[in-house]
């Protein structure tokens, strides 16, 4: 859902509801990978029954990556694919049902957001494009290098939209992927598996609903079903506290800010295509092994626990003295409702609202306030009380002048404060030239004793290189100016349109977008109106036209959330939405949605979404509407449109201002090309259904391959004791995968299925009269979990440093190393190299940077009896040594005489190399553990990486 800053302001505020994902890695033996058995059960030390997967969440990642090299053709993203789905399988291990549900054709209200998405996906490429192009020549003019520009074909990511050639194969692949893992792997074996493809129409997310709503109205439903849901919009939240389902959690990978990107022009890290030079690469590795591979890590998932989130807000929202009793139910569904006002991806959010603004808070506020006078809450079952949400609005609208001075002022205050910084750090730069190496300058104190001169000659030579270097990039560029006419001691750019040199401070800061409408300012109102709808604000009716639209918009917003999709012909006609304060009267501005409203057909979707340069995926008759001049709807395809920033800083946060497709318009434009269509379009363009899946092993498949064998093409129930419960309606595939039928690979890397264990039926969810509303309700017999939270919990100032919860179990053993553990490990380790390449944390920082210890020979009496110090030119491999190490226990040495020693020596300060044998070898594995596990928890950006290093020193230093 398009509310940018929710997830970072929910996390904030309530911090325990993320818990981090344990995962069960693959162990590799002899160079054979062994997979992991996902019938075990979960590591995170809970069940879950059902996981539902939002699959656009995870195509769009696998096929055009930001963190790692791309799939070079289709097929890797396929595979790619197949690989993210079993690595969620591997953490939640469903137990009864995985429902795969991609986004089919959505309701119009959506399509205006996918549209604007697409086209400035559309138009991004054309200017990365262009800049590309102009930085190469600037740094070639300069006497740069940049790698040869290959000619390769660009994916186009608008191909993962409902009807095209794309989909249409990822549907067969994931057919096939199911049909594997029902037949291979035993964690599957009883799993009910729901395909929901881009032929279904709606939204993944909603799909996903839709099916839950539906079998929780039915009476065989189990109350205490254990739901997972992935993906990572923040609408999943919204969604999953509807369900009212008190065993919900999400999962969804880990968010890690400014994460490093290649430079588009030259593919080095470091910098962005506007600040290439052209140098040339570094080698990488002794022999430039490494040229073309990332240094990525292997993204993280948390768990979102839903129901920690309920504790919370069942907190927050009670109200006491209320005038009847409090339903916290309801009061959820009302909170709901009002996180629509910051923001959805079917009605932009009111110019007083800002998440970042404490937004949400004030609605809860007032909220309060409302519910005691008006005696009744918001919202009940998915439909709204517009009289009691005018009298929240009205208290916003008071609120608004103060709202948007602040904003100024907030802001102001900022660029005060960033400016400061960017003049202190400037101060506090050190000189342009810094020698390196054995003649680095050192802090006072930072060494016991003078380190030898080594080499001095060639570091001297070393230095000076890089000097004539930096000389010589000096000089290309100054060439470079002076060949294009520009001065070098000041030129254009530093001056201002009066021909006057701008201050120092001023050329470091970014130029400010215009703001006409002022809103900090008296008349912000009619300035608005007029810059926006281009109207006068005294224009009554416009203004009333506008909130009744986004009245409807609110209705059919929570509709959609509750009930399913009202209409699909409804959406906002507006760019803009009105102000709090113009929510007068609103009781009577809304009544009920058409009834009876169809979805569009995929290739219909395609042509109201989809930009001209996209039109390869279209038949070549309808792609010429989108080029023809003569065409009726060509101004539906501009070239180029405006971005209105709108008050913000960034492109991608402003408003693309396209033209609404006219519906009656495209249909008709589209009548004419329609008989165009080939047998395998008119195959893409119709409207699918579900499938459902199950192995031999399930008890639903018998009476599956019943109906096969009767041909029956009629209706039929599902059993609901065959199937956990679960209900709906049986129809056979025209080409279905059946038991022991070969199933053919799409996929050339993969092989086919000889022996196939798999079913597939057509499936649809129970159907319901019109007018059925579905409670949005606790269901009887449902457990709600035991309280997660405690009283420290509820105050900020209680909160001590922030540390993650591993696994749903809160009171997980977790290792631990003391500051003796510390100094013995870093003794025994190469003391040259840094602490990067160890682990990360303040033990490892403080010790690797030369602390007391650091330097320290081995005490005189580890020379005594059998020790041995370790040979740093030979190293046996496959053992540990029973060499003395501390981690928190206590220090041993297996090779001196030992003697049992009880707990009262130990008391008492007796000899520390006084224990038995058996002791000390399993205090040596119990710490060689404990430091295992502190690499994993403490350094989760190596990783497997770090944790495979550190064990190959242990083995270097610890064997005999």
């Amino acid at each position: 859902m398009g509310v940018p800053a929710f997830f970072r302001w929910l996390s904030r505020k309530y911090p325990s509801i993320i818990v981090h994902c344990l995962e069960e890695k693959a162990k590799e033996y002899n160079g054979f990978k062994i997979p992991v058995d996902t019938s075990k059960p979960n590591p995170n030390e809970v069940e879950f029954d059902n996981l539902y997967l939002d699959m656009n969440g995870i195509i769009h990642p696998c096929t055009h990556p930001e963190d790692k090299p791309a799939p070079k053709n289709e097929d890797e993203m396929m595979v790619a694919i197949f690989e993210y789905i079993d690595r969620l399988f591997n953490i939640v291990r469903p137990r009864r049902v995985l429902y795969m549900a991609i986004d089919g054709v959505a309701p119009r209200a959506k399509m205006n957001q996918q549209r604007s998405r697409r086209f400035r996906a559309s138009k991004e490429g054309v200017e990365l494009t262009e800049e590309k192009n102009k930085m190469r020549e600037e740094v070639i003019q300069r006497g740069g290098y940049l790698p040869p520009d290959e000619i390769k074909e660009r994916f186009d990511s608008n191909c993962i939209t409902p009807g095209t050639e794309f989909m249409d194969n990822l549907a067969k692949c994931l057919r096939y992927y199911v049909a594997d893992r029902l037949t291979n792997d035993p964690g599957w074996h009883n799993i009910t598996v729901f395909l929901s493809d881009a032929s279904v129409p709606g939204e993944g997310e909603h799909k996903i609903m839709d099916f839950i709503r539906r079998q929780r109205a039915q009476p065989n439903h189990d109350p205490n079903t254990h739901h997972c849901l992935c993906g990572a919009d923040a609408d999943l939240i919204m969604l999953g506290l509807a369900t009212h389902e008190p065993n919900f959690t999400i999962i969804r990978e880990e968010f890690k800010p400014n994460k490093p990107r290649p430079c588009a022009l030259c593919s080095q890290m470091g910098h962005e295509i506007k600040d290439c030079q052209g140098m040339a690469r570094e080698k990488q590795g002794e022999h430039d092994e490494f040229a073309d591979t990332v240094p990525v890590s292997e993204q993280e998932f948390i768990f979102i626990r839903l129901a920690v989130l309920r504790e919370y807000l069942e907190r927050e929202l009670t109200m006491a003295s209320l005038p009847f009793p409090f339903d916290f139910e309801r009061s959820v569904d009302d909170w709901v409702f009002m996180c629509f006002f910051v923001g959805n991806d079917f009605l932009p959010h009111l110019p007083s609202l800002e998440i970042r603004e404490g937004a949400i808070d004030r609605l809860v506020g007032i909220y309060k306030d409302v519910v005691h006078k008006t005696g009744g809450y918001l919202t009940e079952n998915g439909f709204v009380n517009l009289e009691r949400v005018e009298l929240i609005m009205q208290a916003v609208g008071v609120a608004e002048d103060n709202i948007f001075k602040k904003r100024k002022d907030d802001d102001e205050s900022f660029k005060r404060r960033m400016k400061e910084k960017k003049k202190r750090m400037k101060a506090e730069q050190g000189p342009s030239f810094v020698p390196g190496g054995q003649f680095a300058p050192q802090a006072l104190g930072g060494r016991d004793r003078p380190m030898a001169v080594q080499n001095a000659r060639q570091a001297a030579y070393e230095m000076r290189m890089k000097g004539n270097q930096r000389n010589q990039e000096a000089a290309q560029s100054l060439r470079a100016m002076m060949k294009n006419g520009k001065s070098p001691a000041g030129g254009s750019e530093d001056m201002d349109s009066r021909g006057v040199k701008r201050k120092a401070e001023d050329s470091d800061s970014e130029p400010e977008p215009e703001d006409n409408v002022r809103l900090w300012e008296e008349g912000w109102k009619q300035r608005y109106y007029k810059t926006k709808f281009d109207v006068d604000a005294t224009d009554d009716e416009f203004r009333k036209k506008v909130v009744q639209s986004y009245v409807e918009g609110l209705c059919w917003v929570l509709r959609y959330y509750y009930q399913g999709c009202a209409s699909w012909k409804w959406y906002f006609p507006f760019h803009y939405a009105p102000f709090a304060f113009d929510f007068k009267d609103i009781k009577g501005m809304f009544n009920n949605f058409e009834k009876g409203t169809k979805p569009f057909k995929p290739l219909e979707q395609l042509m109201g979404v989809f930009p001209a340069a996209s039109g390869n995926f279209l038949p070549q008759t309808w792609r010429a509407l989108m080029t023809d001049p003569e065409s009726s709807i060509i101004d539906f395809y501009p070239d180029d449109f405006a971005i209105d920033l709108n008050g913000k800083k960034y492109a991608w946060q402003g408003v693309a201002l396209l033209p609404f497709v006219d519906e009656r318009r495209l249909r008709a434009a589209l009548a004419d090309v329609y008989p165009d269509l080939s047998p395998e379009e008119v195959r893409r363009n119709s409207l699918g259904s579900d499938v459902l899946f199950v192995g031999k092993s399930h008890p639903l498949c018998d009476f599956i391959r019943e109906l096969y064998r009767a041909e029956s093409h009629e209706d039929t129930e599902i059993p609901a004791e065959l199937c956990h419960g679960i209900q709906g309606i049986l129809n056979l595939d025209e080409d279905p995968i059946l038991p022991d039928k070969p199933v053919e690979s799409p996929i050339p890397t993969l092989r086919d299925i000889s022996s196939n264990c798999a079913i597939g039926i057509k499936f649809k969810d129970p159907q319901y009269d019109d007018g059925f509303v579905f409670k949005a309700v606790v269901l009887p017999g449902a457990k709600i979990p035991n309280k997660v939270l405690k009283p420290g919990d509820w105050e900020q100032s209680n909160r001590g440093p922030w540390r993650p919860q591993l696994g749903f179990n809160p009171n997980r053993q977790q290792a631990h190393l003391d500051q003796s553990g510390f100094r013995k490990l870093n003794h025994y380790v190469d003391r040259n190299q840094g602490a990067g390449q160890y682990g990360s944390g303040p033990p490892f920082e403080a010790q690797h940077r030369g602390g007391q210890y650091s330097n320290a020979p081995p005490p005189r009496n580890y020379q005594q009896g059998n020790y041995r110090p370790p040979q740093r030119d030979h190293y046996p491999q496959n053992q540990y040594s029973s060499m003395e190490l501390t981690v928190g226990i206590g220090p041993c040495s297996p090779r001196a005489p030992l003697t049992s020693r009880t707990r009262s020596e130990d008391e008492e300060g007796g000899d520390p190399l006084t224990t038995s044998r058996t002791a000390a070898e399993e205090d040596i594995s119990r710490g060689l553990d404990r430091v295992m596990g502190y690499l994993h928890r403490h350094d989760a950006t190596t990783g497997t990486e770090l944790s495979a290093l550190y064990e190959r020193r242990l083995l270097i230093f610890f064997s005999k």
